[in-house]
């Protein structure tokens, strides 16, 4: 291992993934630190790429939101071109529906959001985003049960975060990525300059570091005299079994209670999740927990009812309060980057973060409108 790199990305979570695919590539010599937290996002998230479908989030994260999913197709043929492995990314549709009549308020106005933001951009078209009628749901989605509304986008696609992380870290590696499991203490300084990172007694010199520590990454600001406003969000997600079900032919399902349903192909569905502010970083499930992820499928889809329980996963989402990530330069200081926050919208976003974060590192300008991300906004 060398004693100075290009840049030091700091965490193996998708976007730090991601960021060190994307300096590779572009030729610097890239070091990434992985603590292997129990509990990251990346490993438990459900990984629904649809911002079309979304009705309460700012245009600012709309568009970036856009801008990533689009950016999904030329990244999966890149890695698959590099022989990275299977990264799992699928297109499969979404539904949104509301199943009781307390829903329908809620349905109509996210209706309403998401048809007008159809007409102002001019995509998806009216045949790939549209409302269905309940039996029109059910033949979607079999296991579902009477629906009052449904609205369907076709082009909604789903990814595994695990698999998605490890044929970007994959492909880096065969680039000459180095790789080191370690728990980044703090960084060394020069004046306001970042120059390297401390572990222990040791210490890494670089040209720019990236933090991408997900809802670890608070843990930083006071050395860099910044308040990273990131809290972990404690979501546990159910996965459960229908064996002999062709499930990986069934669309995303959401409703108005805020939770959902992502088939995969292998007869597994997943079902989440629970939003716990207040959690810290205990990554456990909890009794409460698993009766809410699960009261919510059954009550949307009564069909899972005999599904087996085949495990329950947790993520602690790096979660801002205003929803929205943080990404860029932290002011004052000068060779970091900050590549946190995404919520639980991380497996959208994170693949554009690390290459718009990477650019950055680099010194060019980001390729996307990044304001409101910055952190200065926290103050």
């Amino acid at each position: 291992m060398a004693s100075t790199y290009d840049v030091i990305v700091v965490g193996g979570g998708i976007v730090g993934a991601s960021a060190a695919y994307h300096l590779v590539r572009a030729g610097a010599n890239t070091l990434l630190i992985d603590r292997r937290d129990a509990g990251r996002a990346t490993d438990a998230g459900a990984g629904i790429l649809a911002p079309e479908m979304s009705q309460s989030e700012s245009d600012a994260w709309f568009q970036f939101g856009v801008e990533a999913v689009d950016y999904y197709p030329p990244l999966v043929e890149a890695l698959q071109a590099e022989n990275a492995g299977e990264t799992s990314y699928a297109r499969c549709g979404m539904l949104q529906v509301a199943v009781g009549e307390d829903e329908i308020p809620h349905f109509e106005e996210a209706q309403r959001v998401i048809l007008a933001r159809r007409e102002q951009r001019g995509r998806p078209s009216p045949a790939d985003l549209h409302p269905v009628s309940s039996h029109e749901a059910r033949e979607l989605f079999p296991a579902l049960g009477d629906v009052q509304a449904a609205i369907y986008f076709r082009h909604a696609a789903r990814v595994d975060g695990r698999q998605m992380s490890r044929a970007l870290l994959r492909a880096a590696e065969a680039r000459g990525l180095h790789v080191l499991d370690g728990s980044v203490d703090g960084f060394v300084q020069q004046g306001s300059r970042v120059t390297g990172v401390r572990l222990g007694d040791q210490q890494i010199e670089a040209g720019a570091a990236i933090i991408a520590g997900g809802a670890w990454s608070a843990a930083f600001g006071d050395q860099l005299g910044v308040r990273i406003a990131v809290e972990p969000q404690r979501g546990q997600i159910a996965h459960l079994g229908l064996a002999g079900e062709a499930t990986g032919e069934w669309p995303i399902v959401g409703a108005f209670h805020g939770h959902y349903l992502v088939p995969w192909p292998d007869g597994r569905v997943a079902a989440g999740a629970t939003r716990e502010l207040g959690s810290g970083f205990e990554a456990t499930t909890t009794a409460a927990g698993v009766r809410e992820v699960l009261d919510e499928a059954l009550r949307v889809a009564p069909g899972l009812a005999k599904a087996k329980l085949l495990e329950v996963r947790v993520g602690m989402r790096p979660y801002t309060r205003d929803r929205l990530p943080v990404l860029g330069e932290v002011p004052g200081i000068e060779g970091v980057l900050l590549a946190t926050g995404h919520g639980p919208t991380g497996l959208q976003l994170g693949p554009l973060s690390g290459k718009v974060v990477a650019a950055m590192a680099l010194g060019q300008a980001p390729e996307v409108d990044i304001t409101a991300f910055s952190v200065a906004r926290f103050g």
